[in-house]
């Protein structure tokens, strides 16, 4: 597990009651307007999608937020960094992760929302992931565990890679970027199962109660990668970036049970480092 927090523990608790609670909102616009979505638009490319479930869901984390930490700054997928530039504490917010698996009808999304000091993403206090499809809620506590609808989960003991461990890993939405399907290539050749579920919030979530024994993508935002990157810590797992070292919102995250930790690097570093 993490350091404890900076703050006290009845505090940090009642600041996880209100991210479950603007959660689970979210979760519920969402699963209200599932297959009857009246707006898609594109963003960066005709891949990236937004539809007007993720803007709803957005202003009522936004809100609930700022009923009780009017004075937190909140940085969302869709609105940007609002709030005091001064805040002591920012909010990191993914409304609806996986908007392209909603927009298709495909159950593979969530929620996700961290708690952090301004400033040090690496020392985030709180993770929250709600998959209102399976109502599934993964939430940890900085120095004090992880846990699945109230239940603590754990990492896979899965020792090594031709275990066999299962994977998974995520493109990115520009197609030019062709990076990750050299990496992918690597593990394939080995005989890895690897799965491209769609929504890296629950890809961590999935790593952290042992589903997954590793993931691994380039290009993450700190919005899709805040909560679950504390709840594979919590679980007993291991995040970093490509080289080993602390993950602090770079170009790749690799994160795994621990065990296996080492010969995924050594697999995605063989060659060119992304």
């Amino acid at each position: 597990m993490t350091d404890q927090p900076p703050i006290s523990p009845p505090e940090l608790s009642g600041a996880l009651e209100v991210a479950i609670r603007a959660a689970r909102a979210a979760g519920a616009i969402q699963q209200a307007y599932v297959n009857r979505v009246h707006t898609i638009r594109t963003k960066s490319s005709f891949s990236d999608l937004v539809t007007e479930v993720d803007g709803l869901c957005e202003a009522a984390i936004r809100r609930i937020i700022a009923e009780t930490y009017p004075d937190h700054a909140v940085l969302g997928e869709e609105e940007g960094q609002q709030g005091d530039l001064g805040a002591k504490y920012r909010w990191v917010v993914d409304p609806l992760d996986g908007t392209v698996n909603y927009a298709h009808g495909f159950p593979v999304y969530c929620v996700s929302i961290a708690l952090e000091p301004a400033g040090q993403s690496t020392g985030r206090l709180l993770g929250v992931v709600y998959d209102a499809t399976r109502d599934e809620l993964f939430t940890a506590l900085r120095g004090g565990g992880a846990s699945l609808n109230g239940q603590p989960i754990r990492v896979s003991e899965t020792p090594r890679l031709a275990a066999p461990a299962l994977l998974s890993t995520g493109f990115p939405y520009d197609p030019s970027d062709v990076r990750n399907l050299g990496l992918l290539s690597k593990l394939l050749a080995r005989g890895v199962p690897v799965r491209r579920p769609g929504a890296a919030a629950l890809d961590l979530c999935y790593v952290a109660c042992g589903r997954l024994d590793g993931y691994w993508e380039l290009g993450l935002k700190p919005w899709d990668s805040a909560a679950g990157t504390l709840i594979i810590a919590e679980a007993g797992g291991r995040v970093s970036d490509g080289k080993g070292q602390p993950y602090t919102d770079g170009p790749l995250i690799v994160s795994s049970n621990g065990h296996l930790h080492a010969e995924l690097l050594e697999v995605l570093s063989a060659g060119s480092q992304p």
